[in-house]
């Protein structure tokens, strides 16, 4: 159980134009690797049909934070695709909800 004041939790999901298959993604806020995911076909299926992973739940104090995200997986082509992305994430008072939207050059971070 976490507080939901200090609660952070992140999600994935794939834009709805991505043609790449996703094989893994890590996540580290500030410099520590917070969670690492190796996908499944079935869990890359569900995330190509519009569905949205859990990744990440747990705890950070107030204040911003570095959130770096690495994906790595292979283009519609068989070219291997690695991304990553450095983002700013602030955490006020109150739950926060990330969600890292992962295309096959880019990765977009929404705060919810």
């Amino acid at each position: 159980l976490y507080p939901s004041d200090t609660q952070i939790a992140v999600f994935v999901a794939l834009d709805s134009a991505a043609t790449f298959r996703l094989d893994t993604i890590e996540v580290e806020l500030d410099g520590d690797s917070t969670a690492r995911h190796i996908y499944t076909f079935k869990e890359l299926e569900a995330l190509q049909k519009g569905g949205v992973q859990r990744l990440y739940t747990g705890n950070i104090t107030m204040g911003d934070h570095e959130m770096h995200v690495f994906a790595s997986g292979k283009s519609s082509a068989g070219f291997d695709v690695n991304t990553a992305k450095q983002f700013k994430v602030h955490k006020s008072v109150g739950p926060k909800i990330v969600e890292i939207v992962l295309a096959p050059q880019s990765i977009d971070l929404k705060e919810l």
